[in-house]
């Protein structure tokens, strides 16, 4: 019967349609199902790509679970992963076919083909990024008995290592322990202390590291304050799928320097520790634990170090609510040590301290990380993380303890567009307090927005550009930073030819010890400046990278331009600091004071390799680098022109640094060098080489300036054998020709070190 009215008509042929699409669908598709791993750990893989005939996909699961509904016939199934070979599946699909296809993916052995987090807060190869990185693995670590960061960094490309204060290309010198302008992460968090504005190296987990990231130049867009001249972003480890357990003890002495004048004690100098870590799922919990112990008894008189620091990492996956996660890490660390500050005199009290300056001190850090995560089916990531970090000092001068306390809370967005696009975008706040005899009591706040996006132009064209906006308050202060930038491009111009340009630019607020700290040490005077105004700058590039191959050795040479700028630039200055109404003598206001001096730049130059892998019957292992700069400032620069004392330098910088390391293992058996070459410092503190000031504050620096601080090379051999794949023992040579080298003024280098090592692994 055909219905009468036209409208039911209408209802019925879309009714019919309907029914038959939906029978249609159901009986044209098919299902396939499955996990995807790591081939080597057999841990599963988050949001891997998942991409059938290029035309539609899907993102793995927290699990490494996907699920895909193709229509009946035949496909292609490809998987992709950062870093990882690409798998690619042919399969045939019946009407209603549920198919199971557990995927392995196979890290790649291209070394360009490393996975990266820092340079844009997600996962990305390091051919990709648009600025310059380094890159440092645990075996680096292991197999030099690194035990304190700061180590292993100061043989690193282009960075140096001044009495604690890191310095990349040149963007920083020595600022008496206080305001680092490379910012330390751990786990994409801060941990700069909240008084002092410095880096705890001794407290940084080397037991349980993945791997260490360092960015070059400014990165303040997705870091803020601190990374004005670059970001180290130490990321610990979670296990796979087998428990690993690793056990390592050493013991070492100091030998006696090779200068006679040197030699302080006639007994051998003695060092020495070990740490523990075990990781080990159970069930959806990840548990990793780890322990470090140090004691030293140091190769200058009255300097002694003893430490012990415990760490936490917890990871549970809910089986529900695929994707999310809730964990917490922490760390805790006591320490009982007497630092060396100045020398007695050049000669035969070097290696002896001012009686005045003697300061033995026991101190606590610790630090509690909750944080949840939630990775979306479509790759869509959320993350909010958490830390409180707690630093006290104690001293046998109770006026002089001090204790801070950060908290820190960021969440961030990242937004997946298709493969090759990633918006980054996040929320961070902060608030310090400190307590601290030398400087009273204060408390500030940080409230920061960013946003990044990371895309493909074209089809070899990626480009990166970023705005931050921050508010940072001190006691009554308040500075609010105006919008900063960053801007990068990366050309695949060949198949392992990469060529990038970048632009960021940075800032520092003056941490709580510049702006109040009032110290008197020995001949050395340190007075506060509650003016001091923030710092700003710039960073440049032009780079390019080359990988290629040997067989199954992999390598990449990298060639990087760069342009650093800076304003306000803060440096402790010497001079003469009375207050309103001089109560002393004028001499004790003379000393030193952070500054804000007008301008800084740095113009320079960095050649590396890196290569890995087998050649022939040999594993061999390269990473060198050559660095030249010239850190100077203008404004002395066109009032002196270019004289031959080279006054207009920056100080405590240098224009030469070299760094290479070698190894190469064959049957176990491995031997290593490690080179280290460090042109002339060009200029230090006027007062420390005047004739008269120097010898007051320094006993006999002046001469030694001039006579004995010139440019040095250290060079370091190790020597181990992997007799098991559970026992490994080593020997190591530091400083193998006993090299006698300046550090900061008034502080003379470590002389010949030996050192023996065993490890288990199990």
């Amino acid at each position: 019967m055909i219905p009468s009215n036209p409208y039911e008509m209408r209802l019925n042929i879309f009714v019919f349609f309907l029914l038959f699409s939906l029978s249609a669908w159901g009986q044209g598709f098919g299902t396939v199902t499955g996990i995807i791993r790591d081939a080597g750990t057999g841990e599963a893989m988050i949001g891997a790509n998942i991409s059938a005939d290029r035309k539609t996909g899907t993102a793995s699961g927290r699990n490494g679970e996907f699920s895909l509904k193709l229509a009946a016939g035949d496909h292609q199934l490809e998987f992709f992963y950062v870093g990882y070979e690409r798998v690619s599946i042919d399969v045939s699909i019946q009407q209603g076919d549920s198919l199971v296809i557990d995927v392995e993916m196979v890290l790649s052995s291209k070394m360009l083909d490393e996975v990266v987090v820092s340079a844009g807060k997600f996962e990305q190869k390091l051919s990709d990024v648009t600025v310059s990185m380094e890159i440092l693995h645990p075996r680096q670590l292991s197999n030099q008995n690194i035990t304190s960061l700061d180590m292993i960094l100061e043989k690193t490309s282009g960075i140096s290592i001044l009495d604690g204060q890191p310095s990349i290309r040149g963007g920083s010198g020595f600022s008496y322990g206080v305001g680092s302008r490379v910012l330390m992460l751990v786990d994409d968090l801060p941990m700069i202390s909240g008084d002092a504005g410095d880096i705890k190296w001794s407290y940084l987990p080397v037991e349980n590291v993945n791997q260490v990231e360092v960015i070059k130049g400014a990165s303040s867009v997705l870091y803020g304050s601190s990374a004005l001249n670059g970001v180290i972003n130490l990321r610990t480890r979670f296990p796979g799928n087998d428990p690993q357990s690793d056990v390592t003890i050493f013991s070492g002495a100091y030998l006696q320097p090779r200068r006679k004048e040197l030699v302080w004690s006639d007994q051998a100098r003695f060092y020495g520790g070990g740490s523990f870590s075990h990781l080990r799922k159970i069930g959806n919990l990840d548990l990793t634990v780890g322990a470090n112990y140090f004691r030293n008894e140091g190769y200058r008189e009255e300097e002694y170090e003893q430490r012990i620091r415990v760490n936490l990492g917890l990871r549970y996956r809910f089986e529900k609510v695929k994707g999310l996660s809730v964990g917490l890490s922490s760390s805790a660390m006591y320490t009982d040590h007497s630092d060396f500050i100045l020398w007695q005199n050049a000669d035969s009290g070097a290696y002896r301290q001012n009686p005045n300056t003697i300061a033995p001190l026991t101190g606590s850090r610790y630090n509690i990380d909750p944080y949840v995560e939630y990775f979306a089916p479509s790759g869509d990531r959320h993350s909010l993380r958490t830390r409180l970090y707690s630093v006290g000092n104690n001293t046998v001068d109770e006026t002089k303890n001090s204790y801070s306390k950060v908290w820190y809370a960021e969440y961030r967005y990242l937004k997946k567009f298709r493969e090759h696009i990633h918006w980054t975008s996040g929320f961070s706040f902060m608030r310090n307090t400190v307590q601290a005899g030398l400087f009273d009591n204060h408390e500030g706040s940080n409230t920061a927005l960013y946003t990044q996006l990371d895309a493909n132009i074209v089809k070899r064209l990626k480009a990166s550009v970023g705005l931050r906006w921050e508010i940072n308050t001190l006691n009554q202060d308040i500075f609010l930073d105006l919008p900063v930038l960053r801007a990068g491009l990366n050309y695949h111009a060949g198949e392992a030819t990469f060529i990038r340009a970048s632009f960021g630019q940075g800032y520092r607020f003056p941490s709580v010890a510049e702006k109040f700290v009032d110290a008197r040490t020995g001949g050395l005077n340190i007075f506060p400046n509650p003016e001091l105004n923030p710092e700003y700058g710039w960073s440049s590039e032009i780079g390019a990278k080359q990988g290629f191959m040997l067989g199954s050795w992999s390598a990449y040479a990298d060639l990087a331009l760069f342009w650093t700028s800076y304003q306000d630039m803060i440096e402790y200055t010497f001079g003469y600091y009375p207050p309103e109404n001089p109560t002393e003598p004028p001499f004790s206001y003379v000393g030193f004071k952070a500054l804000n001096i007008e301008t800084a730049r740095i113009i320079g130059a960095e050649f590396s390799l890196s290569g890995q892998g087998r050649l022939g019957p040999v594993e061999l292992f390269v990473s060198a680098g050559y660095t030249i700069m010239d850190p100077v400032n203008p404004l002395l620069l066109d009032s002196l022109g270019r004289t031959d004392d080279e006054a207009y330098v920056l100080n405590y910088r240098r224009h030469h640094l070299v760094k290479s390391d070698f190894e190469v293992e064959y049957k176990g058996v491995f031997a290593g060098m490690n080179l280290q070459y460090n042109s002339r410092m060009i200029n230090v503190d006027e007062a420390f080489i005047n004739p008269i000031l120097g010898d007051n504050i320094l006993p006999g620096f002046p001469d030694y300036w001039n006579n004995e601080a010139g440019g040095y090379l250290l060079v370091d051999f190790r020597l181990g054998w992997n007799i098991s794949r559970v026992f490994r023992i080593s020997a190591l040579m530091v400083n193998a020709f006993n090299v006698e080298y300046l550090g900061r003024p008034g502080d003379i280098g470590p002389p010949r070190q030996f050192t023996l090592q065993m490890k288990l692994t199990f």
